[in-house]
């Protein structure tokens, strides 16, 4: 039945994507303005107080989550004012999420089901947040209809007109919109931020091509202003190589099959892949492949040069390629070049040391990521 859903829901998504121009605008829309009237003011409001820590992996949890129920489905949850008000839908994915990966944790699956059988324990604290998941879920799709949706460019609009789709669908498009577009984009923002913090050349290297690309007092105006700063995506990649979003993943065969090398996959197999030890191969990416090192990504030209996915599998690859990617990147360099050209950061406590991951389906940084945000003297925007 899910195989169904996916099947179906790619192609509708492959259906819209034929409109990608204004779709990617509009996500540049929704995320510049989410930058600029939540995320710029609240960091400018902690600067202000030197003594004041921030936790900057929450922040970008709330972001993201604003910015992908603004941008799929038309409704603004509006986690990232200055209250920072908590939102019962993201805690209830949180806790799903954790979960979910813990049974993974347990010494044979036998473990959780029998919880899961006799409903107890972390099963039923798992049930209980899935029964919430949905009936908020469903809350959306009625909010949206409630306020029409026929001259609305979310995402969620545009998958409701036409053919006659059941509530089951369309809540199934939610949580796979919030799955797919919040904690992801989360865990990679906050990856990139550790690494800036601890490799300031970079942070001013990215602030020099801006300067270039941009001008030195010039905003980020449009989408396509992106695709000339190749050392902030070759940054951003590098950023991922080492600490991806999902740090392992996998794909059953529906049938009988060949990998490439000629290894037979029997029907029903289980074939997993670990983007975050392929980033740290020696023999993939050369002796410094510890090193965070965005020049890797740059050719002679000084331009942004692509690996191959199969060896840098952060977004899949082939035919499964990730359906949000272009989203997810502009969300990224967007955010990144705006806090850059006006704040620097440092980082608190014990942030310094290599980051340990708490049980999630997204790598997450156990105990966040407490920074101090210093304004920058001289703003280059």
């Amino acid at each position: 039945m899910w195989m169904e859903i996916y099947g179906d829901f790619r192609r509708k998504w492959l259906v819209l994507n034929s409109d990608l121009i204004s779709i990617r605008s509009y996500a540049f829309e929704v995320i510049n303005n989410e930058i600029q009237n939540r995320l710029l003011p609240l960091l400018a409001c902690v600067a202000n107080n030197k003594d004041e820590i921030l936790d900057l992996q929450d922040v970008f949890r709330r972001f993201s989550f604003d910015s992908i129920c603004r941008f799929s489905f038309g409704l603004d949850p509006k986690c990232l004012e200055l209250s920072l008000p908590i939102s019962q839908f993201a805690l209830s994915f949180d806790l799903a999420s954790q979960l979910s990966a813990e049974r993974a944790m347990n010494v044979s699956p036998i473990v959780w089901k029998i919880k899961r059988f006799f409903n107890i324990g972390s099963e039923r604290k798992l049930k209980k947040a899935i029964k919430l998941i949905n009936i908020l879920a469903q809350e959306v799709i009625r909010q949206r209809r409630k306020l029409g949706f026929s001259n609305h460019r979310d995402l969620l609009s545009r998958f409701m007109q036409g053919d006659t789709v059941s509530e089951t669908y369309l809540r199934d498009i939610v949580i796979s919109f919030l799955l797919a577009g919040r904690d992801t984009v989360a865990s990679a923002s906050t990856s990139f931020f550790w690494l800036i913090a601890k490799n300031p050349r970079v942070a001013e290297k990215i602030r020099e091509e801006a300067n270039e690309v941009l001008g030195p007092n010039q905003e980020l105006s449009t989408c396509e202003q992106l695709r000339d700063l190749h050392y902030l995506q070759a940054s951003i990649y590098e950023s991922m190589r080492l600490y991806p979003p999902i740090q392992f993943d996998s794909k059953f065969c529906l049938e009988d099959d060949f990998l490439p090398d000629g290894t037979f996959i029997k029907k029903g197999t289980r074939v997993t892949y670990h983007p975050y030890a392929m980033g740290r191969m020696e023999e993939l990416w050369g002796v410094d492949y510890l090193e965070f090192k965005p020049e890797r990504w740059i050719n002679k030209d000084g331009v942004f040069s692509q690996e191959n996915p199969f060896k840098y599998p952060v977004f899949q690859a082939g035919t499964r390629v990730c359906l949000g990617k272009e989203m997810a990147l502009v969300e990224l360099k967007s955010v990144a070049l705006s806090f850059l050209r006006r704040f620097n950061i440092e980082l608190a406590h014990l942030s310094h040391h290599t980051p340990r991951f708490s049980p999630g389906l997204t790598a997450s940084f156990r105990g966040g990521l407490p920074v101090f945000v210093r304004e920058i003297k001289s703003p280059t925007t």
